[in-house]
């Protein structure tokens, strides 16, 4: 009895071929569609954000974050005692004054760089954020060992009423 189909290796691997051709023009049509994103969230909601809203004026965020200290204050009662480890605390959750000049020229200088020096760049700027996350960690947990169990509660209910993605960058 002979068979009509033939068997070949060629044969056998022809659907093999075709599916994974299929699966990689896939694979290349999902990388290049960017995922999408709530209003704020997700790749470029940055971006979006300022397209709405404009760059936010250093000033206009030292007062934000200034108004928002003093109810800070206001509501965990600081004794006069205690001022000096409020004055530390809020001098080091202090942004430096070029913050956003700072940003615009790494900008620029990461789109004349290569790849792998900007992976380098952002690698090194991780270490610098991780510092200073370690040094504003360190100066919440001292403050917060300066205040009454009572200023702490209210500090802990503080903290956790922001929300989530509070703070939180992208890009």
């Amino acid at each position: 009895m002979t068979s009509v189909f033939k068997w070949s290796a060629s044969t056998a691997f022809k659907p093999l071929l075709l599916a994974a051709l299929m699966a990689g023009t896939a694979f290349c049509a999902l990388a290049q569609t960017p995922p999408p994103a709530g209003p704020m969230g997700g790749p470029g909601g940055e971006q979006r954000s300022m397209m709405r809203h404009g760059p936010m004026d250093p000033a206009k965020m030292q007062a934000m974050m200034a108004h928002r200290q003093a109810a800070l204050k206001e509501k965990l009662k600081i004794t006069g005692a205690q001022e000096g480890a409020w004055t530390a605390f809020t001098s080091t959750m202090q942004p430096s004054a070029d913050m956003h000049k700072r940003r615009m020229e790494m900008r620029a200088e990461m789109d004349k760089l290569t790849t792998p020096e900007r992976i380098d760049k952002m690698r090194a700027l991780r270490s610098q954020r991780d510092a200073e996350m370690d040094k504003r960690a360190n100066a919440t947990k001292t403050f917060y060992t300066a205040l009454s169990p009572e200023q702490q509660k209210v500090f802990d209910a503080q903290r956790m009423r922001r929300g989530p993605g509070h703070g939180r960058r992208h890009g």
